[in-house]
């Protein structure tokens, strides 16, 4: 077969002699000529190459949402190909077609010869690597040509402008490599043909271009959006990797096969740390008194103290951030409940093997969903356990804003609140002090109390009769352990001030007669568990929805401020006295309003278990008589 192409080129290098009898010239006119005749299959690569771009914002979207699933990514990337008529291998064409004309050139040359095969004073027969000299200047040539064609298909290619930087940078390495070869090891002639190719190439690419201009076909906002998206994703990956022992490598395997050993799972709750298990504990508590429903607890972190309850019915595993997403792709119960928002959205991902599995959000919190969290992230959900009327307004709001399908929403309340109830009644309050205690109990968001109106607050409140504790979020004590220690030095003089930095027991907050925060959650647990007021600072407000105005419903978390409390601007802190007496005397703060706010904005005072085990109890006894 290659005798017969040499043969044939051999032919059609004498004929293009014939027209321009000089050798490198007719080499060059060669190579011009195989580039026209070949204009068809690069005007179909370029249409090729378009359709693959225009698939791009679609496959990246893909790939986030299977991330870490390459046989899934690759099934549905070749769905996406059926769908656009797309054909992955003809983008081999052009590379089979120039290897085939490259061993007809390289056999070619061999049987075409002339008596002159001088080329500017370079015999275009000779093999450099056997000549060396000047000759070691025909590969180097022919390699930064190679490096030029591909700098300029970097920037210009339709495709090729795509691609990551590693697949660049492989392409650019092998057809510099390529090219140094045929540079040293064939003869001279080859080189320019490989050379001026190479110089075509270039050209090609900006004619293709201008006459099919991919600007035309393809959505690059949308491919930007998209690649936005899959950026979200890999970075969370890339944050979440952790050195892992062999021993939890090894549970992980063991928890993950366990798991799907079950068959018929009834409800799965998922945890991401230790410490979360707080959430959904009264409501699983009543589950578990009332049935016999089996469990199944997942949790991210193998260190979590829910270990220690499994049981026959109650049965727990550990699957780390990085499995997790797998397995919930695979996921096979009736009810999955889970803390984590942003379903389908990032890495955690609706189930493909079920799709009738009901996705409940229980939130670890009372806040506004709409201001605290990301926009559309409780979106695929089906079921939100909602704490009061404001957030049950906004998220229908939200429905009828976007055109969302409706979800159902528990009005279930808030068991940690109630559970601080509980631990306040039965608790010790009757300490007794003579002055008035404030708390001061600021956020950690950026311009929070600590590190903007501090020292106005305590300037205020020490000079007047109050005893003043201030208790820092535990991650800015995390952090600033200077500044806090200059804090207790400046106010070490006054016996009415208490730095507090063990978090152990809640106390303090239980015995505190005014809380002053910025927008900590921390306010509607202290005021809604001991029914006293607290001051708010309005800081700068931490907002995860920047559209959160959207929908015509106020914000919990800005319409509660004047309800148990009084709002002040930082520069008024050097009056914070004034303010705090006004709690401390005003009808609207006393126990009684205080109560009939709570009643009012949060659900189930005291029972919210019940609810939330009840309806859960309810829809799996549905499922499973279907």
């Amino acid at each position: 077969m290659i005798t017969a192409i040499g043969k044939a080129f051999a032919a059609l290098l004498a004929g293009c002699y014939k027209i321009i009898p000089d050798y490198g010239w007719s080499i060059v006119f060669f190579t011009l000529l195989s580039k026209v005749i070949l204009i068809p299959i690069s005007v179909l690569v370029q249409f090729n190459s378009i359709k693959m771009v225009k698939m791009y914002p679609e496959m990246n979207r893909i790939k986030a949402k299977f991330y870490g699933s390459s046989d899934l990514i690759s099934e549905e990337n070749y769905k996406l190909y059926k769908k656009e008529n797309y054909h992955p291998m003809l983008d081999l064409v052009p590379v089979i077609v120039q290897l085939i004309v490259l061993m007809g050139v390289v056999e070619g040359l061999k049987r075409f010869s002339v008596d002159d095969t001088l080329f500017f004073g370079f015999d275009l027969s000779v093999i450099p690597a056997k000549a060396m000299g000047r000759y070691i200047l025909v590969p180097l040539i022919a390699a930064v040509s190679a490096w030029f064609m591909c700098f300029i298909q970097n920037k210009a290619n339709v495709l090729q402008a795509e691609q990551s930087k590693a697949n660049k940078y492989t392409t650019m390495g092998i057809s510099v490599g390529l090219s140094l070869y045929l540079g040293f090891f064939v003869p001279a002639g080859v080189a320019l043909y490989w050379t001026i190719g190479n110089l075509l190439a270039v050209v090609q690419l900006f004619i293709l271009n201008a006459c099919i201009s991919p600007k035309k076909y393809i959505d690059y906002d949308a491919l930007k959006e998209s690649r936005a998206e899959l950026d979200k994703v890999e970075q969370y990956q890339k944050s979440a990797k952790k050195q892992v022992s062999k021993e939890e490598l090894a549970r992980e395997k063991q928890d993950y096969k366990r798991f799907f050993k079950y068959g018929n799972k009834q409800i799965v709750f998922y945890s991401e740390k230790n410490g979360f298990y707080k959430y959904f504990k009264d409501v699983i508590e009543f589950i578990l008194s009332k049935t016999d429903i089996v469990i199944h607890y997942i949790t991210s972190d193998i260190n979590d103290e829910v270990f220690a309850l499994s049981s026959d019915n109650f049965r727990t595993y550990y699957i780390g951030e990085n499995k997790l997403i797998v397995l919930m792709m695979k996921m096979d119960a009736d009810m999955v409940v889970m803390t984590m928002p942003d379903l389908q959205k990032y890495q955690i991902k609706r189930s493909l093997i079920k799709n009738d599995i009901e996705y409940v959000y229980m939130d670890h919190g009372i806040n506004s969903l709409n201001l605290v969290l990301r926009k559309h992230a409780i979106d695929y959900f089906d079921t939100i356990f909602v704490a009061n009327d404001l957030v049950y307004n906004e998220i229908r709001a939200q429905e009828k804003v976007y055109e969302l399908k409706e979800k159902n929403l528990v009005k279930y309340g808030y068991c940690l609140i109630d559970n601080m109830i509980k631990d306040y009644e039965n608790a010790d309050n009757g300490t007794e002090h003579t002055k008035p205690v404030v708390l001061i109990g600021p956020s950690w968001q950026p311009d929070n109390i600590m590190d903007s109106c501090i020292d106005d607050l305590l300037g205020s409140l020490l000079k007047e009769d109050y005893d003043v504790i201030v208790r820092p979020h535990p991650q800015y004590v995390r952090h600033n352990e200077e500044k806090l220690n200059e804090l207790r030095q400046r106010y070490s003089e006054y016996e009415n001030f208490t730095l507090q930095t063990d978090f152990s027991s809640n106390s303090t907050v239980f015995n505190a007669d005014i809380m002053i925060t910025d927008w900590s959650g921390i306010a509607y647990e202290y005021s809604f568990t001991t029914l006293k007021p607290t001051l708010f600072v309005d800081t700068p407000m931490k907002v995860m929805n920047p559209d959160y105005e959207e929908i015509d419903v106020v914000p919990f978390d800005i319409e509660i401020r004047n309800k148990i409390g009084i709002s002040i601007d930082p520069k008024d802190c050097d009056k914070a006295a004034e303010t705090a007496h006004r709690l401390l005397t005003e009808s609207g703060f006393s126990k009684d309003s205080m109560r009939n706010i709570r009643e009012q904005y949060l659900y189930n005072v005291g029972n919210s278990a019940e609810v939330g085990g009840r309806y859960i109890i309810k829809k799996l006894i549905e499922y499973s008589k279907k």
